[in-house]
């Protein structure tokens, strides 16, 4: 089983393609008013942006989260949380739960157009001793 498509709340679709495209870097597909349906594809999986759905918890992954974050900021997107280690992969027995081992996550929180909460992840070689 895989995961198809994930719908997320957009009052104004035209706006809120603006950011997912501006922003996150999704590929527009298509726009479909009436009945008010924006889609993207995000690698495997496709975004429906749509007025009657509810709103969704996602997070993207990004190369580099703290350079994402300090360009989102510049064009004045909200940023709820910062960029901060959230987990470290450091069993150098086992290939680790997240990832490999040595590894740390990290991400942070910022708000898109419509006033959804959106995460960003990116990992990288962990900074502490393991």
């Amino acid at each position: 089983m895989t995961l198809h498509q994930v719908a997320q709340f957009a009052e104004d679709l035209d706006r809120a393609t603006e950011f997912y495209v501006e922003h996150l870097g999704a590929t527009f597909i298509a726009q479909f008013t009436p009945p008010g349906l924006a889609f993207f594809q995000l690698g495997n999986v496709r975004l429906l942006l749509e007025r009657g759905t509810h709103r969704s918890m996602l997070y993207f992954a990004v190369d580099d989260v703290e350079a994402v974050v300090a360009r989102m900021r510049e064009r004045g997107v909200e940023i709820i949380t910062e960029p901060h280690v959230i987990f470290t992969d450091t069993d150098t027995d086992t290939d680790g739960i997240f990832g490999a081992p040595g590894t740390e996550e990290r991400m942070a929180f910022v708000r898109d157009s419509e006033g959804n909460d959106v995460g960003l992840v990116s990992v990288h070689p962990s900074t502490s001793a393991a």
